[in-house]
């Protein structure tokens, strides 16, 4: 566990964020469907790791821990690796999380994978075949990763794929970055309303690519410099053309008075005064990874908040909606109510210190309450799962003058 706290409510400093994961490990798929490419400014979590590590790996049967991504994209390339015979495992959680929908697509376009224990999730054994079906159809409001597993997948079949989408598209700009990714490195995609085309794949002498770093491990410096009384922070390396949907939270958090400015591949962020709102409320189903942060961020400054569309948070590492319930509570806030796709905190101005926060093996909700203990001091258990996508997180936060001990 670790005490954090710190003595001023002001923060100065310079941070280096590590390649967005999401990014990285689309790349790192994309460059073993295709031809080698260097890849700049990968991320340094446990997820990108994993999946360096499951691509190398010669062994049959792969433990991907609780790595999600790792999981679905590896599904679909080791069912395309002809001859191939591979298990994917991991944790126990991983084995709750559902993959049915994925599995059911492929074996549909002549791939050949079957569960090993509970029908319908992990761990699967998958025969690689050469798959020649390119239409494909599922339905579109689980989880985007699904759908770009399979985009991936099509960049590497004679023929591409079309993928015929059942229902509206969940996480939009998840598909999107996909979509960018392939046709940086020479593919076409085509989005619409109800299917998506991925064109066969004709480029070679892919150029080398750069990854953006991760705008959702950027969002607990944004909570920071909305908490503080005074803040200048830079963190690099960001673009302000980016292509993650996260990148949202620079609009969103103006209305706590962090204003953001882009100078050489950097971030400035300032706190500026401003008269907070009574209520924050916001759809986030484009960018559910952020809700942690932002309902924290209204915690620590007595702000109600109403975030919808988080269907997708039942799925993650932990149920994130019920976890939220559950730590939050503990502060003495006036009401925290959850929906399957909501989470509604009525708030109050006086928050109880020395807390022990539980992660539930889920590194957002260790860094998205660590923000609090520039108010209070907070006890933050399991504190070694942001490694999971931020692994550096623990020292950003020392250098920009925060208490951290273990108890």
């Amino acid at each position: 566990m670790y005490l954090i706290s710190k003595e001023e409510r002001s923060l100065r400093g310079e941070i280096k964020i590590s390649g967005s994961k999401s990014e990285s490990n689309r790349l790192l798929i994309l460059r073993a469907y295709t031809s080698f490419f260097k890849i700049f400014n990968l991320s340094d979590s446990d997820d990108t790791n994993t999946m360096i590590s499951a691509l190398k790996s010669e062994d049959e049967e792969i433990d991907i821990g609780h790595a999600g991504t790792a999981m679905r994209f590896l599904t679909s390339y080791y069912s395309s690796i002809i001859n191939s015979s591979k298990i994917l495992t991991g944790s126990e959680r991983m084995k709750q999380r559902p993959i049915s929908i994925l599995v059911d697509a492929l074996n549909h376009i002549g791939a050949e994978i079957e569960y090993l224990e509970s029908e319908g999730y992990p761990p699967i054994k998958l025969k690689g075949k050469l798959i020649t079906n390119n239409v494909v159809i599922l339905p579109a409001n689980v989880s985007s990763q699904y759908i770009s597993s399979l985009m991936m997948l099509g960049v590497s079949l004679e023929d591409g794929l079309k993928i015929n989408l059942s229902t509206k598209i969940t996480s939009l700009p998840y598909i999107k970055m996909t979509k960018i990714l392939i046709e940086r490195i020479g593919g076409e995609v085509i989005i619409k309303s109800d299917k998506i085309i991925i064109k066969p794949f004709l480029a070679h002498n892919i150029s080398d690519q750069t990854v953006e770093s991760d705008w959702s491990s950027a969002s607990y410096f944004y909570s920071l410099v909305a908490l503080s009384d005074y803040s200048e922070i830079t963190i690099s390396t960001f673009f302000k053309k980016s292509i993650q949907g996260d990148s949202r939270i620079e609009n969103i958090y103006r209305k706590f008075g962090v204003e953001t400015s882009f100078r050489d591949n950097k971030i400035h962020l300032k706190k500026v005064n401003v008269e907070l709102p009574e209520i924050i409320s916001i759809n986030l189903q484009d960018n559910p990874d952020l809700a942690q942060t932002i309902i924290i961020t209204c915690l620590g400054l007595g702000v109600d908040c109403d975030l919808q569309g988080l269907h997708t948070l039942k799925i993650k590492e932990t149920d994130r909606l019920i976890a939220l319930k559950k730590e939050i509570e503990k502060f003495d806030v006036d009401r925290v109510e959850v929906s399957d796709q909501s989470i509604i905190l009525k708030n109050n101005s006086k928050l109880k210190s020395n807390v022990t926060v539980d992660t539930y093996n889920d590194h957002r909700m260790a860094m998205s309450f660590a923000p609090l203990s520039l108010i209070i001091p907070i006890i933050i258990r399991n504190p070694e799962v942001v490694s999971k996508s931020y692994s550096n997180f623990w020292n950003d936060l020392k250098s920009v003058g925060f208490n951290i001990s273990k108890k």
